[in-house]
C-alpha cells in the first residue's frame, strides 16, 4: 500500500502528484500489461534477441 503523508497547509493537487510518482515507480500498470496476454517464450527470446542486434546497430554507427 502507498502511503503519501499529507503536510498540514499542502497542496492537495501537489500530494496527488507525489502520490502518482510513487505509484508509477512501484511498477503495477506495467505489471498489468504484461500479465494482459501470454506471450510464449520463444517469442520473448527472439524479441530480445532483436533488440540486442538493434542496439548493437546503433552503438556501431555512432562509432
Amino acid at each position: 500500500m502507498i502511503i503519501v503523508p499529507v503536510k498540514e497547509g499542502e497542496n492537495i493537487e501537489r500530494a496527488l502528484k507525489r502520490f502518482k510518482r510513487k505509484f508509477e515507480r512501484t511498477g503495477v500498470v506495467k505489471e498489468l500489461r504484461n500479465r494482459k496476454a501470454f506471450i510464449k517464450p520463444s517469442v520473448e527470446r527472439r524479441k530480445k534477441r532483436q533488440h540486442a542486434v538493434y542496439v548493437q546497430q546503433m552503438q556501431d554507427n555512432e562509432e
